[in-house]
């Protein structure tokens, strides 16, 4: 398992929730949500987030609908998983998410919150999801979860 912390993201059309690893990545825990820009104030604000937890990596979900196939969803994570990649000094990974979200919204109902109260922080707990999927597979595999994003390449 390589050290280090990382982050998750959940790229949603309004919202992009954030969750990061503690350094040995046994562990993901929620820390933000960012609303979505075209100014790529959602980028910076991201990128803070990198330095301030001093991250070695960021874990972006890859939206395939159950079947694998790629949705409007799916290109649309890519497309942002890539502007990272090209703005961002730590290597950017991508991570299948499916249903990640649902089970996010399910963890959410049990602990008590309800959908409206949900929607503030669903995103932060689908990011957290789909970062300790990818810790434990890692842990589980041993090899790098996911595929790398090589910046301008796959657009």
């Amino acid at each position: 398992m390589r050290n280090g912390t990382r982050l998750g993201i959940d790229v949603g059309t309004v919202r992009i929730g954030v969750s990061r690893s503690d350094p040995q990545g046994m562990l993901a825990l929620p820390i933000e949500t960012v609303r979505r820009a075209d100014d790529d104030s959602d980028v910076t604000r991201i990128l803070a987030l990198v330095e301030e937890y001093e991250a070695a990596e960021i874990v972006v979900g890859h939206p395939l609908a159950l079947s694998g196939r790629s949705t409007a969803s799916t290109a649309d994570a890519v497309a942002f998983a890539h502007r990272l990649a090209a703005a961002s000094a730590v290597p950017v990974r991508l991570v299948d998410e499916r249903l990640s979200t649902v089970s996010a919204s399910t963890a959410l109902y049990a602990g008590g919150k309800r959908a409206k109260a949900q929607r503030q922080v669903v995103d932060q707990a689908a990011a957290t999801v789909i970062l300790q999927h990818a810790l434990d597979s890692e842990r589980s595999s041993g090899n790098p979860p996911g595929t790398p994003v090589t910046p301008n390449i796959g657009l």
